[in-house]
This record gives structure tokens, C-alpha cells and sequence, in this order.
């Protein structure tokens, strides 16, 4: 693709079709343009002409036959992303598709084989990726001050009844599947792709309305990496931080907004060794280990643009990702074999909880 601006059609006016995408490329006019866009409901159609000055369409099949296209955004609802996109893929388009990718491994299989067939990309919207608070945490991991990291905790946890849509397994919804792909994103990037993790999972339905989980703790274990516990519950009256990650030397807390964390410096530490009959005191009373410790402390708040918020930040930088790899040949880097990943676990998750998933 050789020209500068990205021709897109975005198939789903809705929550995500409308309210990130749209809102976001249009605030990006130098890297795209919004063709067309299709939506079974006139009232959306409408309001998308008004909106971008765009075609518009009922059906996503008119709208691909009419408008010459350099992407298509798949935002349609959950359940219908794998068989749109596979069938872009077929036609010849680059497609951009929400998350889920897929209900399992195996057809995010037949979308790769699909992009390869067609020599056409194949792109996940895993926004999160960019995320300035993870991408603080990783630096501050990478630079050792933390020691060997045992432990990462991911909290995404409140309390909500739900009744819409995503509430239904037939919808391939759930928690797992509808907020469950950015922690996994973060927390396998942490892990390492290279390998599979072992896996515990439980599942349970609350304060859900449908037939799929809103409540999940997932404990992922693999040799040589910290362990990962990460929860996702509607059931949580009081939640705590969404990050914290221990180390041998200190540790991290915090959310998406601000992170604070500490450390020790070995060579500052008192000096001591393994004693192994009990401890006494200086009047030779029982005592237990004490020691103080000189910890260096920091912090970081998120600052972004003034005119965006953290999700439009997020989705910026994938598309200006995106815009670099359609337009210069550079390789995406959240690719469809990372994502092939995270279904495994989720199918894992699935398969343990056999009261909640039935074969």
C-alpha cells in the first residue's frame, strides 16, 4: 500500500464501531479516512453520514462491493467476528478485528491460514498493548531494581449486574471473553509467548443476568517466570489496585492512572545470615527477624494530550502502529499467533469449569 492515508470501511456503529473507532480516526485525518460504514439500523447510518461524512449501508456485504477499501474494521457484535473476518480475508481485505478474535484456537487458525492465502494482513484491536501504565510497569521490571519478580496480580474487579448481550455464552460473552483479552494480552507478554503456562482457573455466575461467567481467578505458572494471578470479578464491593507485583527487592501497586512502587539495594542491607537455632535478643529473650530495610520509593502519574483520553491514547498508537506496518511493509506487532494464545487459555479456563461450560 503505497499511498499516505488509509481508506476504512468500519462494519458496527455501536459501543465500539462508533464510540472508539470512529471517534478516534477522525481526530487522525493525515493516516485515515473513514469511506463507509455498515449497520443494520437506519438511525446509526444516519448519524455516521452526518458524523464523517461517509457512505453508509445495512449490510457490510453492500458495503465491501461498493466502496474501494484499503481496511475493514470488524466491529461487529462478538460472535460474528470470526466468520466476517475470515470472509474479508477471502475477498482480499486487510482487516482490523475487535476482540475476541475468535471463540477458539482452532479458527484463529483458519484466519491465519486465510491471511496467508490472501497475502492480506490480519489485526487485532488489542489496544492495551500501549497502555502507558503497563508499558511503565515493564520498564521498571526490565531495569532489575525489583529483583526477580515472583508474583504479577491483575484486579479488574467491581461490583455490577449485567443483562445485555455479553452476557450470553451464544454471544461469546463472559468476562473471560469480553475484558478477559487485555489483561491476557499484558499478562502473556510478562509470561512470554513461547510457550504455553499452566493453567487453574475458576469460574462462577453471580450477579450475571445470562449464562456465562462474571466472576474468574486465574492462576497461569510457568518455570523460570513469575506467577500471574488474575481476577476479573463483578462480585467485588471493594476493589483493590489493579496492579501489584512482588519482587525480591521490592515491588509495584497501582492502576492504569498512577503507580507507586520500592525497592531495596542489596549492598545497603544489613548483612545477615541463616541462624539456625532460635533467636534471642540482647537479654536473651525469644526475638524474631528484624531488620530495617533503607527503601528508594517513586512514582508515575499518566499524562497523555490534553485532548484524549486514556482509550483514544490507546487506540492512537495501535493505529499509528497499524498505519506503519499497511503503509511502510514494518511487521505489526500484535500479531494473530499471540492472540492464537490467549484463546488456549481461554479454552483451558473453559474446559475447568465444567458447571458454567458444558461440552
Amino acid at each position: 500500500m503505497s499511498q499516505d492515508i488509509i481508506k476504512v470501511g468500519i462494519i458496527g456503529q455501536g459501543r465500539s464501531g462508533r464510540d472508539i473507532h470512529g471517534n478516534l480516526l477522525v481526530q487522525i485525518p493525515e493516516y485515515y479516512q473513514i469511506v463507509a460504514v455498515a449497520d443494520s439500523i437506519p438511525e446509526r447510518q444516519a448519524l455516521a453520514t452526518q458524523e464523517y461524512g461517509c457512505h453508509s449501508y445495512s449490510t457490510w456485504e453492500k458495503m465491501v462491493e461498493n466502496e474501494e477499501l484499503d481496511l475493514v474494521i470488524n466491529a461487529s457484535p462478538s460472535h460474528q467476528h470470526f466468520a466476517i473476518s475470515l470472509e474479508l480475508l477471502n475477498r482480499g481485505f486487510h482487516v482490523l478485528c475487535e476482540k475476541p478474535l475468535a471463540k477458539t484456537a482452532a479458527e484463529v487458525d483458519q484466519l491465519i491460514a486465510a491471511s496467508e492465502r490472501s497475502g492480506k494482513q490480519l489485526l487485532v484491536f488489542q489496544q492495551s498493548r500501549y497502555q502507558p501504565a503497563f508499558r511503565q510497569m515493564k520498564q521498571i521490571i526490565e531495569s532489575g531494581v525489583l529483583g526477580r519478580i515472583v508474583q504479577i496480580n491483575f484486579s479488574l474487579n467491581n461490583f455490577a449486574r449485567r443483562w445485555d448481550w455479553q452476557t450470553l455464552q451464544s454471544n461469546n460473552g463472559g468476562n473471560l471473553m469480553n475484558t478477559g483479552p487485555h489483561p491476557l494480552d499484558q499478562a502473556l507478554q510478562l509470561l512470554g509467548t513461547e510457550s504455553l503456562p499452566d493453567i487453574t482457573c475458576i469460574m462462577d455466575r453471580a450477579n450475571t443476568f445470562g449464562d456465562a461467567e462474571d466472576y474468574v481467578k486465574l492462576i497461569m505458572r510457568k518455570a523460570g517466570h513469575p506467577t500471574i494471578d488474575l481476577e476479573i470479578s463483578s462480585t467485588c464491593a471493594y476493589p483493590r489496585e489493579t496492579y501489584n507485583i512482588q519482587g525480591t527487592l521490592g515491588g509495584i501497586k497501582g492502576t492504569a492512572e498512577a503507580l507507586e512502587w520500592k525497592y531495596f539495594v542489596p549492598e545497603e542491607a544489613p548483612e545477615q545470615k541463616l541462624i539456625r537455632e532460635p533467636l534471642v535478643n540482647a537479654e536473651g529473650l525469644p526475638a524474631y527477624c528484624s531488620e530495617t530495610l533503607t527503601w528508594h520509593t517513586d512514582n508515575w502519574k499518566q499524562t497523555i494530550a490534553e485532548n484524549r483520553t486514556l482509550m483514544s491514547h490507546m487506540t492512537e498508537q495501535l493505529y499509528l502502529m497499524l498505519h506503519r506496518t499497511l503503509t511502510q511493509g514494518v511487521p505489526s506487532e500484535i500479531t494473530p499467533q499471540q492472540v492464537r494464545q490467549q484463546l488456549q487459555v481461554i479454552e483451558e479456563c473453559q474446559r475447568q469449569n465444567p458447571q458454567i461450560y458444558q461440552d
